[in-house]
């Protein structure tokens, strides 16, 4: 198991719900306040605070208070340990497919002869 099972369940998790993506994505073009956040959801307040501490607690967001308005960024080196995932998973299902396509091609020269 890698080093990195735990915070990448967190990371997949956060991942998961569409509204949490969707915040991500308000977030990936610059920071906004929680109600800025909240307006486009239809969701209640705390619901939508509830997927902002979802996404801190994976570490995707970060947050500032400045007396009643809280202002939330995403953290883009966050997305690091999921890139990387990806990246070995790319990697593996590559040779995986290339080992595939050798075989077949074995194959088929040996039917062709």
């Amino acid at each position: 198991m890698s080093k990195h099972d735990t915070d990448l369940s967190l990371l997949f998790h956060a991942l998961a719900d569409p509204t949490r993506r969707s915040i991500l994505t308000r977030l990936a073009r610059e920071p906004a306040r929680v109600t800025d956040l909240a307006e486009p959801t239809g969701l209640r307040l705390p619901t939508v605070m509830r997927h902002l501490a979802v996404l801190e607690q994976a570490g995707l967001i970060s947050t500032v208070k400045d007396g009643r308005i809280r202002t939330c960024a995403i953290v883009p080196d966050a997305f690091d340990p999921v890139r990387a995932w990806l990246d070995e998973q790319r990697a593996i299902w590559e040779a995986r497919l290339d080992r595939l396509e050798a075989f077949v091609m074995t194959v088929m020269k040996e039917r062709d002869e």
